[in-house]
């Protein structure tokens, strides 16, 4: 008999973290399809390297939130972190784009995912507070079902060759 494996299981720890300049965080639901992209994009980035070694990934899942309060109340924080999210902003779906902390839609502000109001806040906080350089690279989704399915569609798919170059441009920014 076969036993079913959770996904979350299979998710990188987020060892060494505290001891990361930079970190990467691939959040969302695996089993809400498009929504997956960020824990999909952590596998995908860890697969074709190219990462500074003062670099961590991490797949968030849903619990972004916890791992942001923890990174608040650290003493040590990381210089720059980078989020990975998929969003609805109406765009073409697959397509790769940067949105500011302020700009965050306020319409998944019910779901479990990074875009909740307290994680935004958070993210404004270790920006402005802690003066951490926060950044947002977000993927346009196709849909996000209305039932379990895993999976990306096949725009959000092609489009993780494009998430990884921008991130690794993203780390190589001098601020």
């Amino acid at each position: 008999m076969q036993m079913h494996r959770d996904p979350a299981e299979e998710r990188p720890e987020a060892e060494d973290m505290e001891n990361k300049d930079i970190l990467v965080i691939g959040c969302g639901n695996v089993l809400l399809g498009d929504d997956g992209l960020g824990p999909a994009a952590v596998k995908y980035l860890e697969a074709k390297g190219g990462l500074p070694r003062d670099a961590g990934l991490v797949d968030a899942g849903t619990g972004i939130r916890k791992l942001l309060f923890n990174i608040v109340l650290a003493e040590k924080k990381p210089k720059r972190i980078v989020i990975i999210d998929a969003i609805d902003a109406g765009k073409k779906p697959g397509e790769v784009f940067e949105i500011d902390l302020e700009g965050i839609p306020a319409v998944k502000s019910d779901d479990f995912s990074m875009h909740q109001i307290p994680t935004s806040n958070m993210l404004k906080e270790l920006r402005d507070e802690c003066g951490v350089d926060v950044r947002v690279i977000a993927v346009q989704v196709e849909s996000i079902p209305s039932v379990l399915k895993t999976g990306l569609s096949a725009p959000v798919a092609a489009a993780l060759d494009e998430v990884r170059r921008l991130v690794i441009q993203r780390l190589k920014d001098k601020g």
